[in-house]
């Protein structure tokens, strides 16, 4: 007899413990504080194009642009066509990447434009890498063609003279 009592408090024993997890991993709410899953698929549809509609903003709100109605991206790139000795003039934000020839930074003081492709500053007078991507931080920078025909990509307000 006490052997079947054992038997029958370990089998109760079981199943109140199963029930007890049954109710708490239902309780958990996939993705709340308690459960914090994030999938690549949130990032990539929700959380990125949120954090990229503030970034925006936060530009816009510096330099005194309108934000696209819908909160989209900025201007998209253009191509601009230099000949030897001209100089693209861009305002804060302003983004150029060099496609064709060979051009080189204009800035009075440092830093000159920063190569957000590589991380790094250039200076006044330092030459660009063809394909990377460079902002103008500052007012008065810019990118003088230095060869021939010069094709950059260029996003936002600029001046070419």
């Amino acid at each position: 007899m006490k052997k079947d009592r054992w038997l029958l408090r370990a089998v109760v024993l079981l199943a109140l413990s199963a029930g007890l997890m049954t109710t708490a991993s239902l309780a958990a709410e996939a993705g709340s504080a308690q459960d914090p899953l994030v999938t690549l698929s949130y990032l990539n549809d929700t959380f990125f194009s949120q954090i990229m509609q503030r970034v925006d903003q936060k530009i816009a709100e510096r330099t005194g642009q309108a934000v696209p109605s819908g909160g989209g991206t900025s201007a998209s790139f253009a191509v601009v066509t230099l000949r030897e000795g001209q100089t693209l003039t861009g305002d804060i934000g302003c983004e150029v990447m060099l496609r064709v020839g060979s051009a080189v930074c204009v800035a009075p003081s440092d830093p000159g434009l920063i190569d957000e492709t590589s991380g790094s500053a250039l200076a006044n007078g330092g030459s660009l890498v063809q394909n990377h991507l460079y902002m103008m931080t500052i007012e008065g920078r810019g990118v003088r063609a230095s060869a021939g025909t010069v094709k950059v990509m260029a996003r936002g307000s600029y001046t070419v003279a």
